[in-house]
């Protein structure tokens, strides 16, 4: 693949109010020809600002969970190529370096290493750097269809490292923990519900373990206060994952 061809990749992004990081993921794509930008519903200067960028093409629709919406995202591109990113996401420029001379393989997936972020600090214990499958072709595979925790299936793919990495700008601050912990114990709960068990017992030991593991299993105190605060979220969003399935697994009871 010459660094010509780099244009037959469509990158597909699905977002919802990240005007805090949008821009940034945008100014790493410049060059890409296309960029599909999916939005649920931005009610903040996400729209504005990805108006600016002469290779996206913004499409609107509704949000059901994330697995189905990146597949139904991936759908408006030109191309069979996709790269799949969040809007929280950048990509270096020894990845779009990689891409320029990689011979692509329609029986191949692609992983790119990713590294995390609070704010400007990179985490190093708390979240390690991970393999993530996100350059795919579409006649090939696509995601599961997972409200939450969703990913490229790669059965019968052969699966390939890429050079570079992303960069992961998930939290600004405390109330993206808080929020983003309510929105995915909710999904977690709506995906679970009557197939998997929950009890308050379960709910308090899944936060209890969570904390131990990501603040001392995994040295998590090593990255400053942010390790807190990220082995804190952890521990609340597991509670409420498992209360709230619990009591989704109590109103289906009811409605039998």
């Amino acid at each position: 693949m010459s660094a010509s061809n780099i244009k037959h990749i469509s990158c597909v992004i699905i977002v919802k109010d990240a005007g805090h990081t949008i821009k940034s993921t945008l100014n790493s794509l410049s060059s890409f020809t296309e960029v599909i930008l999916y939005d649920n519903g931005s009610s903040d200067d996400t729209l504005k600002i990805a108006a600016d960028f002469a290779n996206v093409k913004l499409v609107q629709g509704g949000f059901s969970g994330f697995g189905e919406t990146k597949n139904k995202a991936a759908e408006y591109a030109s191309n069979d190529w996709i790269l799949s990113l969040d809007a929280d996401e950048t990509l270096n420029h020894e990845f779009i370096e990689s891409l320029s001379s990689l011979s692509l393989d329609t029986a191949c997936a692609y992983q790119i290493l990713r590294t995390n972020f609070y704010r400007q600090q990179e985490i190093k214990y708390c979240w390690k750097k991970e393999r993530i499958t996100r350059l795919y072709h579409r006649s090939s595979t696509g995601f599961n269809d997972n409200k939450v925790h969703e990913f490229v299936l790669t059965d019968n793919l052969q699966v390939s490292l890429l050079s570079g990495l992303v960069n992961h700008y998930p939290y600004q601050n405390l109330s993206d923990f808080m929020l983003k912990a309510d929105r995915y114990s909710t999904l977690f709960a709506r995906e679970k519900v009557g197939i998997k068990k929950s009890s308050p017992g379960k709910a308090v030991l899944n936060a209890c373990f969570s904390f131990i593991k990501t603040y001392v299993i995994k040295a998590g105190f090593l990255d400053g206060y942010p390790g807190l605060i990220i082995a804190f979220s952890h521990m609340t969003t597991n509670f409420f994952k498992y209360m709230k399935l619990y009591e989704a697994n109590i109103d289906l009871e009811k409605d039998r």
